[in-house]
């Protein structure tokens, strides 16, 4: 990607973020805000140069605050003297001691979109000028991260505070030249990636360890990159959504715009907006009771037109004789007395009807995150924190202030919110799912979604039992990391936030989120085929077979000469008028066109088939965005 983004330190977004971390946009460093990165770097070689004393500059870190360090080191004069003497003063071994001892992460390497992202944003934090690290040393990592090389940086080690110091230390030691990379693809030493590269390693100055590992930047880039991820899959929950009530031929009320100003809340109100424009020109739903069939087994001689010989069903109606109306009188005034697949009921279960209101407060949970992760994207979050400017201070304690930036608990909190959404909007997607293949909720579908004729079909039943497996593995993964503080440091650092943990929870947890609301539009396409083609196969039993051939399908049907032969001619003559004249029953504009998408992809599933490379498929169109044009 050729997109270049310009870094200052206070204008960073999210789609920025995005563009670097997955679309390998580089960056470039805004001159003059380097001049403020410079002033602070000068402004402290300055007290250093005048004996201040300074913590985490000549002074140790965390319980070690209170050391000092001397003139010359100690360990010099041991028996023996110091084999290992490190190169350089012991003010720069204090920075370099700090990175290569804080880089102990284990478990797997995140992916290269994290760690980009995290490069990104040390790099954008830094830019304030309130740092003291070196221009210099700012412009070598920013050429790390646009040379496309890649630190190793182990998913676990961070507590959140004094922010990610063990993972960001895995950042900074490739800059230095130890450590792991990867480069072109390529897993190597830190310090032959540099050199494939064309970099050289740097030795770290005053304070410049503490500004390249003290601050928040994994927790951020896992949580901005979650965010990214759900907001997608919002969108593509309501999709799922408006494909299942679709394929239920179910009620739009509780989709209205003047029901949803009586509850403003602002995600509820704009998920009922999109799921009516996605379900834009649907003809299935708010269709009249009696016009929709219930799904009957195919059998030999359930179809005599040619053109509907291929249909794999058959379809039938019961009829409400009079005697059975009592009470109801109203009710058949506006329906004709035939049951077919609606039940009727004029409200659709809550997993449909209240999708605004759960899918909506996923959203705000979603928007409440974004504002917090916006905020901390241009933020300063390492320590101490450097005023050069404060030129008037008398003593150095008033210009360089020890504060509590680098504590997650902003993030933290702000991820549980997201954390506890995740199960909610995978779980009400499992249900809808749920509805579709069971035949006591599905309003007329056949049982698991498959004809089963001879008994041997499962169809769609275990594709369910994924969904709840997955519903229940996010539900267990819920339970928020930030309500939990480990003391770390001697107990100097008595209080963390844990937010890299539940940062990182959010990503995992999203790609399961994704693969559920994959399930779901796999499941529902199966179901719209056959609500499509059970409707349009009776309008056209009723244009070209009239009220005889209709009456054919209807299981109590009375016989010439029996009580109520005459009233039921009559009304199963309305059945057929209606159906003839309904045109074409097909799905929301955008439900179709997401349709169409799948089926180019995954085909019908007439009888039982191998479905482990449909269920691949689908969720790699949700997880690549396949649907989002639809959504």
């Amino acid at each position: 990607m050729s997109e270049t983004i310009l870094l200052d330190g206070s204008s960073l977004t999210r789609a920025q973020l995005v563009a670097v971390a997955r679309q390998g946009a580089s960056v470039a460093l805004d001159h003059t805000q380097l001049k403020r990165v410079q002033r602070a770097a000068d402004f402290l070689a300055e007290k250093v140069s005048c004996g201040e004393p300074t913590y985490g500059v000549t002074t140790g870190f965390g319980s070690n605050a209170d050391k000092l360090l001397g003139a010359h080191r100690v360990r010099d004069e041991l028996p023996g003297g110091n084999p290992h003497k490190p190169e350089g003063t012991l003010l720069e071994e204090l920075q370099h001691n700090l990175i290569i001892t804080h880089a102990v992460c284990v478990g797997e390497p995140f992916g290269e979109d994290v760690v980009r992202a995290m490069l990104l944003i040390r790099i954008n934090t830094l830019m304030r000028g309130h740092s003291g690290i070196r221009v210099s040393t700012l412009e070598a990592l920013a050429a790390m991260l646009n040379a496309g090389v890649v630190p190793v940086v182990p998913e676990k080690g961070s507590v959140g505070a004094s922010g990610d110091l063990a993972p960001l230390s895995h950042l900074a030691i490739v800059l230095l030249g130890g450590g792991e990379a990867f480069y072109q693809g390529e897993r190597m030493d830190g310090a032959e990636a540099l050199k494939r590269a064309g970099l050289t390693p740097i030795r770290l100055s005053f304070k410049e360890g503490l500004a390249l590992n003290n601050g928040t930047a994994q927790m951020l880039a896992t949580a901005a990159l979650a965010l990214d991820n759900l907001e997608h899959l919002l969108d593509t929950a309501d999709l799922a959504a408006a494909m299942t009530l679709d394929a239920f031929a179910g009620r739009s009320g509780a989709l209205r715009a003047d029901v949803h100003a009586l509850r403003p809340h602002p995600g509820q109100v704009a998920t009922a907006a999109h799921v009516r424009e996605l379900l834009a020109d649907s003809t299935l739903l708010d269709i009249p009771y009696h016009l929709v069939p219930r799904f009957k087994p195919w059998s030999a001689d359930a179809w005599s037109e040619p053109d509907d010989q291929a249909l794999s069903f058959d379809i039938g109606w019961d009829w409400v004789p009079a005697n059975q109306r009592h009470g109801r009188e109203a009710f058949y005034a506006r329906f004709l007395p035939f049951k077919g697949g609606k039940k009727h009921q004029p409200q659709d279960a809550y997993s449909l009807r209240c999708m605004p209101q759960v899918h909506g407060a996923v959203r705000d949970a979603w928007a409440q995150a974004c504002r917090v992760i916006d905020i901390e994207l241009n933020a300063v979050t390492d320590n101490p924190l450097i005023f050069p400017d404060n030129g008037d201070a008398p003593f150095i304690e008033e210009q360089v202030i020890s504060a509590g930036h680098f504590h997650g608990m902003p993030l933290a909190l702000a991820m549980s919110y997201v954390k506890a959404a995740i199960p909610v909007l995978a779980s009400i997607s499992e249900r809808r799912l749920n509805k579709l293949v069971d035949p006591a909720t599905n309003d007329g579908l056949p049982a698991f979604l498959t004809g089963n004729e001879d008994g041997t079909d499962s169809g769609f039943m275990i594709v369910q039992y994924t969904a709840a497996a997955l519903v229940n593995d996010l539900a267990t993964r819920a339970h928020p990391a930030s309500v939990y503080s480990v003391p770390t440091s001697a107990n100097a650092e008595d209080h963390v936030s844990m937010g890299a943990n539940e940062a990182r929870h959010v990503l995992d947890m999203t790609e399961d989120l994704g693969h559920v609301l994959a399930l779901e539009l796999y499941t529902a396409a199966q179901a719209l085929d056959y609500r499509q083609e059970m409707l349009n196969a009776a309008r056209r039993l009723a244009t070209r077979g009239g009220w005889q051939a209709l009456a054919a399908k209807v299981a109590n049907a009375p016989r010439e000469g029996q009580p109520h032969h005459a009233q039921f001619v009559a009304e199963v003559q309305q059945l057929a008028a209606a159906l003839a004249h309904a045109g074409d029953f097909h799905a929301g504009t955008a439900v179709r066109e997401a349709h169409a998408i799948l089926r180019r992809h995954i085909g019908f599933m007439h009888r039982d088939r191998a479905m482990d490379s449909d269920v691949r498929t689908v969720c790699a169109l949700v997880q690549q965005g396949a649907l989002r044009p639809a959504a």
